[in-house]
């Protein structure tokens, strides 16, 4: 009989500091300079571009996911994500995106590849709580 609990699914990150003016962050094969300084660092993102990151690649993978799915034939994807932060308390306000597909399918289709995004990301759905605007 087989275990009723579905699996999951487990990442893990290791960030250090570098210096003063960054940190670095591995994960599997990969790593990224993260922006640590506190005047900045323009050669690496900060901790709110990386949220915005992590949101835009949730979405470029969940559609390159349902694209084979739906059989939707698209030539390019891009994704357009801004973060408002407030001061007090720190935090992301709110988050606005825009999803440019190159594709010849209907805007009815393009909401079915939408909505799919939006009900299975999961980067997206944690992040749900804020406030999102089309």
């Amino acid at each position: 009989m087989s275990d009723p609990t579905p699996t999951k699914m487990r990442f893990h990150v290791e960030a250090r500091r570098v210096d003063a003016h960054g940190s670095l962050a591995r994960c599997k094969e990969a790593q990224i300079t993260l922006d640590t300084d506190l005047a900045g660092n323009p050669g690496a993102f900060n901790p709110a571009e990386l949220l915005l990151a992590a949101l835009a690649a949730c979405m470029i993978k969940g559609i390159e996911r349902v694209v084979p799915i739906l059989k939707f034939q698209l030539r390019g994807v891009e994704v357009i994500v801004e973060g408002v932060r407030q001061d007090v308390p720190p935090k992301m306000e709110s988050i606005r995106y825009d999803i440019i597909v190159d594709t010849d399918e209907s805007d009815r289709r393009l909401r079915l590849l939408h909505d799919n995004v939006r009900k299975y990301g999961t980067v997206f759905n944690t992040v749900s709580c804020v406030s999102f605007f089309l």
